[in-house]
């Protein structure tokens, strides 16, 4: 059955007379068009009942055709209104869910030309079935996380001291194209105190002998899949005593989280077991963020592995595991796979080595 027809089910289920869904990752998901976000109307109107249309503009009609969806076509032309097509399209219903990420303008519109309907969020509708990946789903993730290693394998070739975040940045970058990726979704490269913020963007700072550097990249796939994985390196010299031992407390608790992951346990259990590890060595304070997020089309969904959430993992779920520790204004550390949930265990989807690797 195809994505779009289950959502369609999932939609009458739940009392949504349509969906409209605009340009992102789950217009892909329901129709395999990567839509550009413009500002022209580019949506799916897709009926509890009857067959969905696909809204572009004239000007974006054969890149639509050209994406292979199994989904008729619609076009307006510059001087027409496509609102007034999609209410008409619509019909006359009660109740219309739109998608997390429409933009604002584009809800007061579709409001202002179908006055009578109630408009809903639907974004947790489409995020029930893209949150179990299929068989084929997994395998891209596979190939997402086996290309990111890749990249990972080859940080020799780029790290070193006297060279700045910015300059290995860029080689990164131009390697996780090289190593099969169609974009580059981040690279973050924190040398010595900038590894402390799980965020940093690229800077001028120059790496030092015995700095520790946090690697975090990530880019998309052919597939539309995504991958992420952060490594930490030491680019020559020695990496300070406090830092080596905090590391092998951030080693204890991955582990012991990769081994609790499987379906029946929750979410939140994941995010308990390793932050439990890191709390007892005394540096529960230094790990500031959840343990994971969910992966797939995009590279942050559900399910998050975060505390407060009581989801039970389920065969197919795939997420990040990615334990923290940081010292604010000295250094950092995050190791991270992907994983997705089997039958009855884990497969981690990147494996190059987890610890501190010494460049």
């Amino acid at each position: 059955m195809s994505t779009w027809r289950k959502a369609q089910e999932l939609a009458a289920s739940q009392g949504i007379d349509a969906l409209v869904v605009t340009p992102g990752a789950d217009l892909r998901y329901l129709t395999g068009y990567v839509a550009l976000p413009l500002e022209r109307l580019t949506c799916l109107v897709l009926p509890a009942h009857g067959d969905p249309t696909l809204v572009v503009p004239a000007l974006e009609r054969q890149a639509a055709v050209a994406s292979g969806t199994d989904i008729q076509i619609a076009t307006w032309q510059e001087t027409e209104d496509p609102f007034a097509l999609v209410a008409r399209l619509v019909g006359d219903v009660a109740t219309v869910g739109v998608d997390d990420h429409m933009w604002a303008s584009r809800v007061f519109a579709l409001g202002a030309a179908l006055p009578t309907a109630d408009q809903v969020l639907a974004g947790s509708l489409v995020q029930q079935l893209r949150i179990r990946k299929s068989a084929e789903e997994v395998e891209a993730l596979r190939q997402a996380g086996l290309a990111i290693d890749r990249v990972h394998a080859r940080m020799s070739e780029w790290l070193r001291p006297g060279r700045t975040e910015r300059e290995v940045g860029a080689d990164i970058a131009r390697a996780i194209i090289d190593e099969g990726h169609e974009t580059v979704d981040f690279v973050i490269v924190g040398s010595g105190p900038n590894g402390a913020s799980p965020h940093h963007e690229l800077s001028d700072r120059v790496i030092e002998a015995g700095d520790p550097v946090v690697v975090d990249i990530g880019g998309t796939m052919p597939s539309g899949y995504c991958s992420d994985s952060t490594r930490n390196y030491v680019a020559g010299g020695t990496a300070p005593a406090e830092y080596l031992e905090a590391y092998l407390v951030l080693e204890e608790a991955h582990q012991a989280q990769r081994e609790h992951a499987r379906p029946g346990v929750t979410a939140e259990s994941v995010d308990e077991v390793g932050r439990s590890i890191i709390t007892a060595a005394g540096y529960g304070d230094l790990f500031i963020h959840r343990t994971g997020h969910g992966i797939g089309q995009e590279t942050h969904e559900e399910p998050y592995i975060v505390a407060g959430n009581d989801l039970v993992l389920e065969e197919g779920m795939a997420f990040s595991i990615e334990p923290g520790i940081y010292f604010e204004g000295r250094f950092g550390a995050r190791i991270e796979d992907i994983a997705v949930c089997t039958a009855d265990g884990l497969e981690v989807l990147n494996n190059t080595p987890r610890g501190l690797v010494s460049l």
